[in-house]
């Protein structure tokens, strides 16, 4: 019960935030529950491989890679674009933190520790930045293979 309750709390935390970001950058009102259930998705990958691997850049990759995963079927099934459900589901996963450790740490002069907090800031933005590299590259590859098939299918 003592880990489960922050556990709900945090997901509670996640969903209201990206409904809120949704809001904030004024997404159509049938796309907030479904982003938040994606950013949700995304998030709890994230967590899952951070606290079991402890790698935080491997969960990252997983993490967008689940939510540029799902943000395709988001988008296929509201006939939204993908950009719709990417945007706010990347707000858990956005290293705000990290960013603000490096530039307070850079006002009161500590730069080995800046430099430290910003080589971080810029392995999880790669991580963001290929996870839905990835995604993308198996939404394409599937596509391809599905317009084969069906070539394939016509010619007999």
């Amino acid at each position: 019960m003592i880990i489960i309750f922050p556990l709900i709390i945090n997901i509670l935390c996640v969903y209201f935030a990206t409904i809120g970001f949704g809001i904030l950058i004024n997404l159509p009102r049938k796309a907030l529950n479904v982003a938040g259930i994606v950013s949700l998705c995304g998030w709890l990958v994230y967590y899952i491989v951070d606290v079991h691997l402890n790698s935080y850049l491997f969960a990252d990759i997983l993490g967008t890679f689940t939510v540029g995963f799902l943000s395709i079927f988001a988008s296929r099934y509201k006939k939204m674009p993908v950009i719709i459900f990417n945007i706010p589901a990347l707000v858990p996963l956005v290293p705000g933190g990290q960013a603000y450790q490096v530039m307070k740490c850079l006002a009161i002069g500590n730069y080995a520790l800046a430099k430290a907090n910003l080589i971080q800031v810029i392995f999880i933005a790669g991580g963001i930045a290929s996870g839905f590299l990835f995604s993308e590259f198996l939404n394409q590859l599937y596509n391809r293979f599905k317009a084969y098939m069906k070539e394939k299918r016509a010619m007999r």
